[in-house]
């Protein structure tokens, strides 16, 4: 099968680590040998997050004397692709002896009118003063809102609409390699008045962009990992418990909190209803058990799910392989 596999980023970074490359490198290690098993049998693309990591860079750059301006969100958003994706690379190289991996730094198209940009609402970086944050409005053009008892910067999060470098990362998956792209949501870019490619201030949302990737690459399976074992109904009360198959209609009437399962959940649901085929959410660490059916959140479009023959039934002895839009 073609599985679209986002992880998300207490893959990287538990909750309380410092964001040291050290423990993030062996939080990865981790995270790949989970996936290989997949990745042994079955046509993977994988994608991340980087929330911790680029808000690293992004306070590096805004407190680097050297720099007149702090490097753009685009940019910082290439530079974690970059940083993660060897990582991603050189681990699932070494749990796949003689398998090809790639990983990719690739942007995500968004349109420049998007409402995300004239209503940004997404928290990035640190927290500041009222006056603090008047001085960055004034020096930088940053817009603030209020987070709490502080300020913080803001920034828009438009729907993704195409990962580029769709074409590409399709030939990749045909010739046999494991793929890892879109880490982030991708670098947010828009095209101008020229019809030229141009990045610009915003943050995408993985899951979201996976969602859209799974689509036009046409995979069988979208898998979201997180640190939960499953979406809960009743979330945060005595009467909570998991949910283990749904429909899209069922999993959007649990009404799950906007900045945090939210979003996995519409990733999930968007897939299903426009594809048919089936989406899950759960554990890294139960992988292999989620395709097996035997874990996490499922979601289809009958709320059933028996196992991987529910979604490609075996082929006769005779039959040839289905054959994939180039």
């Amino acid at each position: 099968m073609r599985i679209v596999i986002a992880l998300g980023g207490n893959a990287l970074m538990h909750r309380g680590d410092k964001p040291d490359a050290t423990s993030q490198i062996a939080n990865v290690d981790l995270a790949c040998a989970a996936l290989a098993p997949l990745a042994e049998e079955h046509e993977i693309v994988l994608t991340h997050g980087n929330g911790p990591q680029v808000g690293v860079l992004a306070l590096q750059s805004a407190n680097d004397p050297k720099l007149s301006r702090p490097y753009p969100f685009d940019t910082l958003g290439a530079m974690t692709q970059g940083m993660i994706g060897y990582w991603l690379l050189q681990s699932l190289q070494n749990h796949l002896p003689g398998r090809h991996v790639a990983s990719l730094v690739n942007q995500t198209l968004v349109l420049s009118g998007d409402p995300a940009f004239s209503n940004p609402t997404k928290f990035v970086g640190e927290v500041y003063t009222k006056e603090e944050a008047g001085e960055l409005v004034k020096s930088r053009g940053w817009v603030m809102k209020a987070d709490g008892d502080h300020f913080r910067r803001v920034v828009g999060s438009p729907h993704p609409q195409r990962v580029v470098e769709t074409r590409l990362i399709r030939t990749m998956l045909n010739a046999g390699a494991v793929v890892v792209c879109s880490g982030g949501g991708g670098v947010p870019v828009v095209r101008n008045d020229h019809g030229k490619l141009a990045g610009v201030e915003a943050v995408i949302d993985k899951d979201l962009t996976a969602a859209v990737l799974a689509e036009h690459l046409e995979a069988d399976f979208l898998m979201i990992l997180t640190d939960v074992p499953a979406v809960l109904q009743d979330y945060g009360t005595p009467q909570q418990k998991p949910v283990h198959r749904a429909t899209p209609a069922k999993l959007r009437a649990l009404g799950a909190p906007a900045g945090s399962m939210g979003p996995k959940i519409e990733a999930a649901c968007r897939f299903v209803e426009l594809t048919g085929d089936t989406a899950a959410i759960g554990r890294l660490e139960d992988a292999v058990a989620i395709l097996s059916g035997e874990a996490g959140t499922i979601i289809t479009p009958g709320g059933d799910y028996g196992g991987p023959d529910d979604i490609r039934p075996p082929l006769p002895p005779a039959a040839e392989p289905r054959i994939r839009r180039a």
